[in-house]
């Protein structure tokens, strides 16, 4: 690989580390392609991917982004996977990926330049994705005035049955 090719490299993986909302930092040693191509295939569905490059370079590549305090942690087989929006869908595919593949290791992340550790990160994988969250702030927010209006009506409403109590007993 020449001069230019890396230096083409750097900069397309500098741009995607400022693009990203979330970067993890994995070891794949040990997985087969097709492992590889169905973590792919799981992360595409999140608006995230998967990069595998040399670590001088993915070094070079991370300095000045959010996540430049992941370049300690690129020794040996390094993949990198970036999200570029909802961090909660690819911690989900990348916590039961590593769960279903036992050469498949997560070292570290980071979101929003704040590094995570591990466990961090899959506290982040169980929270619910945003459209659930987005349902339940609403719930809460619809509730809110409908108890206000029950409460309200209760008031005429429980005239009411004493005026058709009174009825019933006058009518008898």
């Amino acid at each position: 690989m020449n001069r230019d090719e890396k230096s083409a490299i750097v900069s397309d993986l500098n741009d995607s580390f400022n693009r990203a909302t979330i970067t993890v930092v994995t070891d794949y040693c040990g997985l087969t392609v097709s492992d590889l191509e169905e973590l792919r295939g799981e992360l595409r569905k999140c608006n995230s991917e998967i990069r595998v490059a040399k670590n001088t370079l993915l070094k070079k590549a991370v300095t000045d982004t959010g996540s430049a305090s992941l370049a300690d942690e690129f020794i040996g087989t390094t993949a990198v996977v970036m999200a570029y929006a909802d961090p909660v869908c690819p911690a989900k595919a990348l916590t039961k990926f590593a769960d279903g593949h036992d050469k498949f290791k997560i070292r570290c992340a980071a979101l929003e330049g704040d590094k995570l550790t591990i466990d961090d990160l899959i506290t982040l994988s169980k929270l619910p994705s945003r459209e659930v969250l987005l349902g339940q702030f609403l719930a809460v927010l619809n509730a809110v005035p409908t108890g206000l209006v029950q409460v309200l009506s209760a008031v005429p409403r429980t005239f009411l049955y004493g005026l058709r109590a009174v009825e019933e007993q006058k009518g008898q």
